[in-house]
């Protein structure tokens, strides 16, 4: 049996949603009313472990201390209450949870949220590991094929987006941290986003080790700059490789002054990572001392970057 695509209803734009979308199920945690669920882990356990039926959450605003695995068969969807669809400032849901990988025993299993479906939809909510600086504490592992985030923020210090397989899109997300941030070998464009640094370090650690593998991390028309109140100056590096051909593209983005002009730096031994930059701007934006880097004369492509699933899944408003 095939798992269906998530609710088609998310492939036109709202300007606000602040009530439950037809068909899904409800999350109000203060005040919560006849047929809903306080918990986000109770509606994903109403869903049951075998339907592959298209489904959707609604969750009213609140924090909401959970650590969730999301396995769902089908295609699901995600929404957080927001007055403003079209970025993650206006947000209301947070998800959030504090634990180290060391404590928890995995990269994984320290996950707030740790989603493993395919076809997989989040829209406006927030992601936090809350353990702070001293070791990996992952707010978001995403471990599935075809799994997207829209006005979505991750915030964490080490090791906080696991984009870890399959083929991923952010759009207008927010992701905060400071050692190895974003990571993995998922194939994910991140368009429009904001990357923020809260401490020195690499952002990037891509984890592909052959020439084979499709990932590839593309960063398009994204800002990368500091977390609020944090002061930071050529201490930030664009990428370490995690696995010997790491693969990463910065293209169209704004590059801040808190970027090494180095640009790239090293950590697996015998590493000859694939480190491009095209038509970036910002004081970070130099390429005349950069180190390791790769010459690119054009951007990369959402169809370079998924040739197997092609660009028909995501949400195309966004």
């Amino acid at each position: 049996m095939t798992a269906e695509l998530a609710p088609t209803h998310n492939r036109l734009r709202r300007a606000t949603r602040t009530t439950t979308p037809s068909g899904c199920k409800t999350v109000r945690g203060s005040g919560t009313q006849s047929g809903e669920f306080s918990t986000l882990g109770a509606a994903l356990a109403a869903l049951g472990t075998t339907s592959t039926a298209a489904a959707c959450i609604f969750i009213y605003a609140g924090t909401y201390a959970e650590q969730l695995t999301i396995n769902y068969k089908g295609g699901l969807t995600i929404y957080g209450y927001t007055t403003d669809t079209g970025t993650y400032k206006s947000n209301t849901v947070l998800i959030t949870h504090s634990i180290s990988s060391p404590v928890a025993g995995s990269l994984d299993a320290s996950s707030t949220a740790n989603i493993v479906s395919s076809n997989f939809a989040a829209y406006n909510v927030n992601f936090a590991n809350t353990y702070g600086a001293g070791a990996q504490a992952v707010a978001v592992t995403a471990n599935g094929n075809k799994q997207a985030f829209y006005g979505c923020s991750f915030k964490s210090y080490q090791d906080t987006l696991y984009a870890k397989d399959g083929d991923q899109y952010y759009s207008n997300c927010y992701i905060e941290g400071a050692v190895d941030y974003i990571f993995g070998k998922a194939s994910a464009w991140f368009g429009e986003c904001t990357i923020a640094s809260n401490g020195g370090g690499a952002i990037t650690a891509s984890s592909r080790e052959n020439s084979t593998d499709p990932a590839w991390y593309v960063f398009d028309h994204s800002t990368v700059t500091t977390a609020s109140g944090v002061s930071l100056s050529s201490s930030v590096y664009l990428g370490r490789p995690w696995r010997v051909l790491a693969r990463v593209i910065y293209q169209n983005c704004v590059l801040g002054g808190i970027i090494n002009a180095a640009g790239w730096t090293t950590m697996a031994e015998g590493a000859t990572p694939i480190y491009e930059e095209y038509a970036n701007t910002g004081v970070g934006a130099s390429t005349s001392a950069r180190k390791f880097l790769t010459a690119a004369t054009t951007g990369v492509t959402k169809a370079q970057l998924w040739p197997s699933s092609g660009t028909s899944w995501y949400d195309t408003s966004y």
